[in-house]
């Protein structure tokens, strides 16, 4: 559980108010993925969404700035995703998120004025998932995604999870071209590091 919301961010003795709503990451992770602007325009992109003005005005930081935003995005853990395919996408699976949160928590994220990101991402994580006992609708639509149907021996049965898969699969992912993809790792590689989970955010 992280217990430290970040506000700001400081590059040497500057700070820069970071616009931390949840819903300004779900944005900066639609940033990302848009092949239809370049790399710089990306990163100056997540930067504005970020720090407004104040961050665009001082290109003598923009590099530390994405440094930052990155950490901040990525919550600060180190995980790789390298071989993982997202099994949930914010905008996609937009219905399924709020009724969760209703399920689990009595309160609609989206109706809220302001929500911290990592508050948002803290909440996302714990939403309940159990096969013994309560499991939110967005975390039974993840698992049938996850599933191996391999482990299934009687065809009928096969078939008729496979369909389920398929009725609930992330558009996304399977219209996503390879154009798409190189032009998602370079960006990726551009900020220095593995950030793949902003295919599943």
């Amino acid at each position: 559980m992280l217990s430290n919301n970040p506000e700001y961010a400081k590059v040497k003795n500057k700070k820069y108010k970071i616009n931390t709503d949840f819903r300004i990451a779900i944005e900066c992770n639609k940033i990302a993925q848009d092949d239809e602007i370049s790399d710089v325009e990306r990163a100056l992109a997540i930067i504005y969404k970020l720090y407004g003005d104040e961050g665009l005005e001082n290109s003598q930081d923009w590099n530390k700035l994405l440094e930052i935003a990155i950490k901040y995005l990525n919550l600060e853990r180190d995980k790789n995703t390298e071989n993982e395919e997202p099994d949930m996408d914010f905008v996609e699976d937009i219905r399924y998120i709020r009724s969760s949160f209703i399920q689990d928590y009595k309160y609609n994220p989206y109706d809220m004025e302001y929500l911290h990101w990592y508050d948002f991402f803290n909440d996302l994580s714990n939403l309940s998932n159990s096969e013994f006992g309560n499991c939110c609708v967005l975390n039974r639509i993840r698992n049938l995604r996850t599933f191996d149907v391999s482990q299934i021996k009687d065809p009928k049965e096969k078939n008729k999870i496979i369909r389920a898969k398929e009725q609930v699969a992330l558009k996304k992912k399977v219209k996503m071209t390879d154009k798409q993809k190189k032009s998602q790792d370079e960006f990726y590689k551009l900020l220095g590091g593995d950030y793949k989970w902003m295919k599943l955010l």
